[in-house]
C-alpha cells in the first residue's frame, strides 16, 4: 500500500509539474505567438521573461504582427535594441489580472512608457489593441492576449 502511495505521489506531482509553465513556455505551448516568441529570442529577453518575475504581457498575436506593414517584422528581427524596446512595452511589472485591468487607466511598462487602458463595458483596450482573452495564469504572470502590436512612443 505504502509503495502504491507513493508512485501515485510521483505521479500527482509530475503531472502538476507538467501543468505548470512560465510565460514563455505557455506563448509556446499556446501555438498562436510563433512571432512574439521569435521576437523574444531575437532580442534576448528570453532569460528575462523565464524568471521569476512576476510579469504581466499584454500578448499579440500572429495575426496582429501580420497588420504591421510589410517588412517591419523582418527589419525588427535585425534590430535587437529597437525589438527589445518595443517588446518591453508590452510588458508590466507585476501579475494584474483582468479584474485588476479594469480598475485602472494605464500602467507603467518595463520599457518605462505607460499604456492607456480604456474599459467600455466588457470591451477593454490597451492602447489602440484589443484585449481578446485574459487571465492566461502561468508561473511567474498573466498573458493577456491582444490583437495588435502597441508602439511606444518614442
Amino acid at each position: 500500500m505504502k509503495r502504491f502511495l507513493s508512485v501515485f505521489g510521483l505521479l500527482a506531482v509530475s503531472a502538476f509539474a507538467a501543468q505548470a509553465a512560465d510565460i514563455v513556455d505557455t506563448a509556446v505551448s499556446a501555438g498562436s505567438f510563433k512571432t512574439l516568441v521569435a521576437a523574444v529570442k531575437a532580442a534576448g529577453l528570453v532569460e528575462t521573461l523565464k524568471s521569476p518575475g512576476p510579469f504581466t504581457v499584454f500578448a499579440p498575436t500572429d495575426e496582429a504582427f501580420a497588420k504591421l506593414p510589410a517588412g517591419t517584422v523582418e527589419g525588427l528581427l535585425k534590430d535587437p535594441e529597437k525589438l527589445k524596446k518595443i517588446l518591453t512595452y508590452h510588458v508590466v511589472a507585476g501579475k494584474v489580472m483582468a479584474a485588476d485591468v479594469v480598475k485602472l487607466k494605464s500602467a507603467k511598462t518595463v520599457e518605462g512608457e505607460n499604456v492607456k487602458i480604456t474599459v467600455a463595458g466588457s470591451k477593454v483596450m490597451v492602447n489602440q489593441a484589443n484585449v481578446v482573452k485574459t487571465d492566461i495564469a502561468c508561473d511567474n504572470g498573466v498573458i493577456h492576449v491582444i490583437d495588435t502590436v502597441i508602439m511606444p512612443k518614442k
